[in-house]
């Protein structure tokens, strides 16, 4: 099972609103506030798997609780390239 926090960051590190999960995940909003915001047993077991597969799909690997806690990370690949302070210009802007 996933955590609030491992949904919270997890959009966080794609750069998503709990509206575009939503829409990715294919359920109300309502559900992505509520299960944000600590109450997960009042949702679904198959919206949270939908939460789950959405964030996922787009890159996130959910870490289960190994003595450090439960956390997220980019999967492998996904990571932007690091450009230090020497290597900033506008020619590199998005």
């Amino acid at each position: 099972m996933i955590e609030p926090a491992q949904v919270r960051a997890a959009r966080a590190l794609i750069g998503w609103t709990q509206g575009e999960l939503a829409d990715a995940a294919d359920v109300p909003l309502s559900i992505v506030d509520r299960f944000e915001t600590g109450q997960p047993d009042s949702i679904p077991g198959e919206a949270v798997v939908k939460l789950k597969t959405a964030l996922e799909s787009a890159g996130v690997v959910f870490i289960p609780k190994n003595g450090g806690g439960a956390g997220v990370r980019l999967r492998k690949g996904r990571e932007a390239e690091y450009l230090g302070w020497d290597d900033l210009n506008a020619s590199n802007d998005e």
